[in-house]
């Protein structure tokens, strides 16, 4: 596969920063009760971090190593400001909504994570396929967390804007879903599937490499 490509899609499933490295949780429990919430959250999150990593890319030969860490987190804290006042102007109710996660993108510890172990050892091109891979793939999954505790839980689809839809009567709800517990019960069936699928492709490339080894050997 081609290195750029691979750089770019790691973060889709292979390095999945939630459902693979179990980092970046809170936001993933504590935002996910509306697709609007997960949605706002991903996208913030993904330009904070694009954003970071260019800086620190273009920069990396500059910062001296014993400062590095202080340097990342002001630059990161930087974007992230610029994040909270855009959302706070112009989407004020999903500022609300996000409340303290916003805030704690700074310290998200994806971001720290890719900065540390790739923007600041790759030039610009890298990192901004890095940075968009991480992004889309945490994206991708608080959307689909999101939706499935907003659809089930709350019986609603787009809540907190104005195509919200009624699907399913409250008395056929799971209200548990709307709820911390429900948060941690999707997020760890989502990561069971991702487990059994990469477990099932494994023995797959193991049969083959087995079968490729036993034409090898009758030849």
């Amino acid at each position: 596969m081609n290195r750029n490509l691979q750089i770019f899609t790691n973060g889709f499933i292979k390095e999945n920063p939630l459902l693979v490295l179990n980092i970046g949780l809170c936001s993933s429990l504590g935002v996910t009760t509306s697709i609007f919430n997960g949605l706002g959250m991903g996208v913030g999150m993904m330009f904070v971090l694009v954003m970071s990593e260019i800086v620190i890319s273009i920069f990396r030969k500059l910062i001296p190593s014993a400062i590095r860490l202080p340097v990342f987190i002001i630059i990161i804290a930087a974007f992230t400001t610029i994040v909270q006042l855009v959302l706070q102007a112009y989407v004020s109710s999903l500022y609300d909504a996000l409340g303290v996660f916003l805030p704690l993108i700074v310290v998200n510890c994806i971001i720290m994570g890719r900065v540390e172990a790739f923007a600041s050892k790759n030039k610009v091109g890298s990192s901004i396929l890095d940075a968009l891979g991480m992004g889309i793939g945490y994206t991708l999954v608080l959307v689909l967390i999101s939706l499935i505790r907003e659809l089930f839980g709350g019986g609603t689809l787009f809540a907190g804007t104005v195509l919200k839809i009624e699907v399913i009567p409250e008395a056929y709800r799971i209200g548990i879903l709307n709820s911390a517990p429900g948060g941690f019960i999707v997020f760890g069936l989502l990561a069971a599937i991702v487990q059994f699928s990469k477990n099932l492709i494994a023995e797959k490339s193991k049969k083959n490499e087995k079968q490729i080894l036993k034409m090898e050997n009758k030849e």
